[in-house]
């Protein structure tokens, strides 16, 4: 017999290891309980949230937590059904109208989480006679879209004009053509260059979609996403966006102005082949949504604590992922896996929380310790923290010593 997990043999090893070292499991964290968008009890110990995408703060609003308890008292704990079948309950309808009206737009879908979304709406759209462009870091949704549909599938090199431009020179005439962009990339933080990308794909003929997974509720007038930011909301074809970040609950979705948009609720498997959300998280995501309609004091905290907490670090010498703070994530870079997990071990026993990425989730010998702040972080908040990255990495120098 052929054991069909000793092809992870090498990468169960490396974490077997990990977990001798005595260091705490970057991947195995407890949130015992959570106190508020930015502390939560690990380990017995009040920690700083620093990796949650609680970008919104939305989890604990009154409105939201109510809204979901009313759903929950009408229509039960969860749905037992696909939306073509019996799993359409009047939230469903509720939310997909909010998304509607927060985007502007003709159409919306919903889909039982982000993940989903992305793998419904690439293997849905493009075909065997299809081909799809997509930046080389999209995210690994996009990636397993693209696996499970049938096109022609070519990367260009991350946020690189001229080379999407030459790659859809060589699509052979005739070929319909779907360029997938993000408006913000969930490893580095970074900005698509949306207004070059897509006035590009656009001239080539192609179709745009745009994942704002990590843009929607701050970026834009709106809160719309960097498309909106960017003055593209005429160009863009689909959007695709998580409930799991600004909005605070689960869930993923996709909107647009196409005519023919709705046909996918029929042709699209990730959507008719799984059960629909429970309504509570349905009711909590609609009221959520309806007010990041008029949070743009929530956008103002978040962009001064982003900004702050990038500035800081900076100036405490950390080597940080982007020039400036693009967004709400603010990743620090470190020189190799060892020192990653060693300096993140540190910031949890000081009471951080931050994500460790690697390789495969970031590009290959590069490892980050990734932190994304909420509207609710205080900028006493972001000193603090400062100071404890700073305590952290005096720790991990002695421990080398």
């Amino acid at each position: 017999m052929i054991d069909l997990l000793a092809k992870f043999d090498s990468i169960r090893a490396e974490y077997d290891f990990l977990k001798s070292t005595g260091l705490s499991d970057p991947f195995g964290v407890v949130m015992e309980r959570v106190l508020s968008p930015t502390r939560a009890i690990i380990q017995g110990r009040e920690t700083i949230l620093v990796g949650t995408y609680n970008y919104m703060g939305m989890t604990f609003d009154a409105d939201v937590i109510a809204a979901g308890k009313a759903a929950m008292d009408s229509f039960g704990a969860g749905s037992t059904g696909s939306r073509v079948l019996n799993g359409t309950f009047a939230t469903h309808i509720g939310v997909e109208q909010a998304l509607k009206d927060f985007y502007g737009t003709s159409s919306a879908i919903v889909f039982s989480t982000g993940y989903q979304a992305n793998l419904g709406m690439v293997s849905t759209l493009a075909g065997k006679d299809d081909v799809i462009l997509l930046d080389a870091d999209s995210h690994a949704s996009i990636y397993d879209g693209c696996k499970l549909g049938h096109a022609e599938v070519v990367r260009f090199r991350h946020n690189d004009v001229a080379d999407l431009e030459k790659r859809l020179r060589r699509v052979p005439e005739g070929k319909g053509k779907l360029v997938i962009l993000e408006g913000v990339y969930s490893m580095l933080g970074d900005v698509a260059p949306l207004r070059e990308l897509v006035p590009a794909a656009k001239a080539a003929g192609a179709m745009v979609l745009v994942d704002e997974a990590h843009a929607m509720g701050f970026f834009g007038p709106n809160g719309r996403g960097v498309y909106e930011e960017q003055g593209l909301e005429g160009e863009v074809d689909f959007i695709v966006g998580t409930f799991s970040k600004s909005v605070g609950t689960v869930g993923g979705f996709a909107v647009s102005n196409h005519p023919h948009f709705e046909i996918l609720r029929l042709v699209t498997n990730p959507y008719r082949f799984t059960a629909s959300l429970p309504p509570v998280v349905a009711a909590s995501a609609e009221a959520s949504i309806r007010k990041l309609m008029t949070a743009a004091p929530k956008r103002e905290r978040l962009w001064a604590a982003s900004r702050k907490l990038h500035a800081s670090l900076k100036a405490a010498g950390f080597t940080m992922a982007t020039e400036t703070a693009e967004s709400a994530i603010i990743a620090v870079l470190m020189p190799s896996q060892e020192a990653c997990v060693l300096m993140w071990s540190a910031l949890l026993d000081h009471g951080i929380y931050c994500n460790l990425s690697r390789p495969p989730a970031t590009p290959m010998g590069v490892y980050l310790l990734r932190c994304s702040l909420s509207s609710e972080h205080t900028l006493d908040d972001v000193d603090e923290i400062t100071r404890r990255f700073v305590a952290a990495r005096a720790a991990t120098q002695a421990l080398a010593a």
